[in-house]
């Protein structure tokens, strides 16, 4: 097949506000051309409506009925995101008629993984087929859920996009990616045909939720607060005692999976400091997890702006760890450009996500096609 344009969309559960959306031209293994990329403000009233709506979806837990705030955030993020794909489009001088797929991973509400008892559940708010109708072209939806019926953890899902950009970098087994979004997750690959993916812990969620119930703002801006504290290390070190750390992968977490209750009782620069270590430690300990311990960590995502977690990574979880755009990588553009390759990977009925990388029992071929 040859290479097409395609759109990605992404928005983190960390709800920084933005829509991520980037041009991707590609074949689904390949990367030819790296198109544009923005990130698009939604309205604030987007934007505290869907807090509500993850609010909601703790409560519900995948039990009863859909609470009706799920529809109404559905079509209000569907076509603020198609306005934000045609935005991008039409300011690079293409029309959507130039676009071969545009990827939508939607809004994550809640994901639990799977047990030895019972599957897992995930859950993304968006209509891909309200979107291919306003925009008229063909849109990859739903990543995750066919991966969690078939037994997988249904995430990470960018191990597939990861690895492709690592064969422009490193073929050793000596770097691995790490994305620091609300949760932190790692993609390793040997070289050859062996790639690992997983959660690693928390990054900026508990971290943001601190900061924002401290009433101190938005987030911990260039770490300026973190950096002003002294780590708790006798609760970090209980912290660290936490069974998932140490579980075997592939494994998953949800958003809400470790929360800023994780500093109660501690200052605000102790707090912040806390669990900024906590983060880097989680790095560090899935490190120790891998078939080699890689060197090198490319860090994506919006953690890589904090300087106090990078550095926490190298000391604490010892390994080099540089940002993404460095390496002439977008770092805020990594995740939408991953749903970008994989809504191509959807076309050509590829698979998506493996069994080293979710724990599906196969290659899953995943997504679904609208339009």
């Amino acid at each position: 097949m040859e290479p097409i344009w395609a759109v990605g969309l992404m928005t983190g559960t960390v709800l920084d506000g933005n829509i991520d959306v980037a041009l991707l031209k590609t074949d689904g293994e390949t990367i030819e051309t790296f198109g544009a990329y923005t990130l698009a403000p939604y309205p604030p009233v987007i934007r505290t409506l869907l807090e509500e709506t993850l609010a909601q979806a703790r409560v519900w837990n995948f039990e009863g009925p859909d609470p009706a705030i799920f529809r109404e955030a559905e079509q209000a993020l569907t076509k603020a995101q198609s306005y934000a794909v045609k935005q991008l489009v039409e300011s690079t001088g293409l029309t959507m008629a130039d676009i071969g797929i545009v990827g939508f991973h939607g809004q994550s509400v809640l994901h639990r993984a799977p047990t030895k008892d019972r599957l897992g559940d995930t859950r993304q708010l968006g209509d891909g087929e309200l979107m291919a109708s306003i925009l008229g072209t063909k849109v990859a939806y739903d990543f995750r859920s066919a991966d969690v019926r078939a037994g997988g953890q249904g995430a990470p899902l960018a191990a597939a996009y990861h690895s492709a950009l690592l064969r422009g970098v490193d073929t050793s087994g000596d770097t691995a990616v790490l994305n620091l979004g609300g949760v932190a997750n790692i993609t390793w690959w040997d070289g050859e045909d062996l790639v690992i993916a997983f959660d690693t812990g928390p990054a900026n969620a508990p971290l943001n939720d601190f900061i924002k119930a401290r009433g101190l703002g938005e987030m911990d801006r260039n770490g300026a607060l973190g950096a002003s504290g002294k780590v708790d290390e006798e609760r970090l070190a209980k912290l660290l005692e936490h069974p998932y750390l140490a579980a075997p992968y592939p494994k998953s977490l949800d958003r809400f999976d470790f929360t800023a209750a994780m500093a109660d009782g501690l200052d605000d620069a102790t707090g912040a400091a806390t669990l900024s270590a906590f983060t880097a430690s989680a790095v560090g300990k899935a490190l120790d997890l891998l078939p080699h311990r890689p060197k090198r960590l490319i860090v994506s995502g919006g953690g890589r702006h904090n300087p106090t977690i990078m550095s926490m990574i190298e000391s604490r979880a010892g390994v080099k760890a540089v940002s993404a755009d460095t390496l002439g990588w977008r770092g805020d553009a990594v995740e939408a450009e991953c749903f970008a390759f994989l809504a191509v990977r959807v076309l050509r009925g590829m698979p998506i996500s493996f069994p080293t990388t979710t724990g599906a029992p196969k290659p899953m071929l995943g997504g679904r096609l609208a339009g």
